[in-house]
């Protein structure tokens, strides 16, 4: 059985290191990632993904996808050190 997602911003906080945030929402980081690789449309994403209305808030539903999209590519190119670092 899947856990809970926490709850979740409309934007996730921007930081130039790893957040709490970036750590308890790593798990739909990946997802959209994949879902982002596989060529899934943005609306499908974050009504699966963050259960959201798109038709209800359109603009709020694409802002939320792509802040949460832009910080996951974030972290494959420089939050993921952060990672590795407190793993050692």
């Amino acid at each position: 059985m899947e856990s809970a997602m926490p709850p979740f911003l409309d934007a996730p906080p921007i930081s130039q290191t790893l957040t709490a945030y970036d750590r308890e929402h790593m798990v739909l980081y990946l997802r959209l990632l994949d879902s982002s690789r596989d060529g899934a449309d943005w609306r499908e994403a974050v009504q699966i993904l963050f259960g959201l209305d798109t038709a209800r808030e359109p603009q709020r539903c694409r802002q939320v996808h792509d802040t949460h999209l832009a910080r996951a590519q974030w972290m494959t190119e420089h939050g993921y050190r952060d990672l590795v670092r407190s793993a050692q």
